[in-house]
């Protein structure tokens, strides 16, 4: 399959709506909102646990996070954390009972693994765990036996990957060089430790980067039997995060140029077994994943694609945001602000966005869109999306059929420049947000 490639209509960088309202349109939240919604909550939810610290920070790294550093530095986080999920767990009904429970970062093992297996243990005792499924971000870097035996006692089943690239240059520049028998002996140890859904994250758009750097860094991908495989394009964007001023903008690819690595990367893996997730996210067919989107069942919170059915995420750690139908919710980026908060006994909320009716809404046309292709807009949001709708129409990227807009197989590169279409808080600024590619 070949995408057609219409730059204007990828000009405007549009953000990924992992949530709608995005995180740009948060704003200062009175932590009363998120008490109320934790004390009416009912049934499953999921449980997010945010580790703000890694072992090496990467230039590229758009995360919250900080070197680990000092000990005391991380003994004093968990300190809070712990009395975080204390606060938070006191608030929810007896009742509701976690499914899913995912540790992110940062690096969660930039951590010990006993403080880790000391962290599990805390949430056990705090939470309703209902035999939930474990997945975990590892930095291989970080990666030792020690901690693979942890994955294998904690009964984590999935776990997922940072390498980014196998090619030196590459990984000189972007500030994460590991040579691929580091990955190689990681996977090894994650596969003897019980890991059944392996993830690497991958990226396009590289400096330096070309065509058969991509492509030998997807094969060493397939030979390490990925279960899934992200292929995200570099966001470039220094002037929001500082740390990316140390990679060299004089060898990006451009526009064009990453367009056809995200294509050609895209044919590679849908022609070697991979179901396509959206045009980026790939995944074996008995993957979760991969039957969740076979099944209408795929969903997008802030993780990503995922198949987790609960309607809810709450968020714990600096930086974590809870997502509620009615209610998203951030807790304090700043570790030091977010340890002082929770030393006075309060929950460490900043920022978010009631959601509304209207909000609810637009959200459920982005996800289904971003997820399925398609989705049904209803009267209203069709004539006021007319116009801007009949550009990709004309040109063979969507189609209209009564109130239900497809996105057809050619048109997969725009998604998200065609979702944002529904987004009445987006503007069009050039520092706000990713390129659409």
């Amino acid at each position: 399959m070949t995408w057609p490639y219409h730059p204007e209509l990828l000009a405007t960088p549009v953000p990924r709506y992992t949530s709608f309202p995005t995180a740009a349109e948060f704003g200062p939240l009175d932590g009363a909102a998120f008490t109320r919604e934790l004390g009416h909550y009912k049934g499953e939810l999921s449980l997010y646990v945010h580790i703000p610290f890694c072992e090496k920070i990467c230039h590229y790294c758009g995360c919250n996070t900080a070197a680990a550093g000092r000990r005391q530095r991380l003994e004093a986080y968990l300190d809070a954390l712990r009395h975080e999920i204390a606060l938070v767990a006191d608030r929810l009904p007896p009742d509701v009972s976690i499914s899913r429970l995912s540790f992110g970062g940062g690096s969660p093992n930039a951590v010990t693994p006993l403080d880790f297996a000391r962290l599990l243990g805390y949430l056990t005792v705090h939470f309703r765990l209902a035999s939930p499924e474990i997945s975990i971000e590892l930095d291989p870097r970080a990666m030792s036996r020690d901690w693979a035996e942890v994955v294998a006692s904690s009964g984590i089943g999935r776990a997922s990957l940072g390498v980014q690239t196998f090619a030196p240059d590459a990984q000189n520049a972007i500030g994460r060089v590991q040579p691929y028998a580091l990955i190689e002996q990681t996977v090894s140890w994650l596969r003897e430790a019980g890991v059944t859904s392996l993830n690497l994250d991958l990226m396009y758009g590289l400096p330096g980067q070309r065509w058969p750097d991509l492509e030998d860094t997807l094969s060493r991908s397939l030979a390490l039997g990925a279960d899934r495989i992200a292929l995200f394009g570099y966001a470039h964007v220094p002037h929001l995060i500082p740390r990316q001023r140390a990679i060299p903008d004089n060898d990006l690819p451009g526009m064009q140029a990453r367009f056809e690595m995200a294509e050609r990367g895209f044919e590679y893996l849908t022609t070697r077994g991979y179901v396509p997730i959206g045009f980026d996210h790939f995944a074996r067919p008995t993957d979760p994943l991969a039957i969740a989107a076979s099944e209408g069942k795929l969903r997008r919170n802030f993780q990503g694609f995922t198949d987790d059915p609960a309607p809810a995420l709450l968020g714990l750690g600096a930086s974590a945001i809870s997502s509620f139908p009615g209610l998203l919710a951030q807790t304090e980026k700043n570790t030091g602000r977010y340890r002082m908060l929770l030393s006075q006994d309060h929950l460490p909320v900043a920022h978010g966005k009631v959601r509304s009716a209207e909000d609810r809404y637009r959200g459920a046309v982005i996800e289904r869109l971003l997820c399925d292709g398609r989705a049904r807009l209803g009267t209203r949001l069709l004539h006021e999306n007319r116009r801007a709708l009949q550009p990709f129409i004309d040109r063979g990227l969507a189609d209209m059929r009564d109130d239900t807009l497809t996105i057809l197989p050619q048109g997969l590169p725009y998604s998200r420049t065609i979702a944002a279409l529904f987004d009445p808080y987006r503007q069009d600024s050039q520092r706000r947000f990713s390129s659409a590619v």
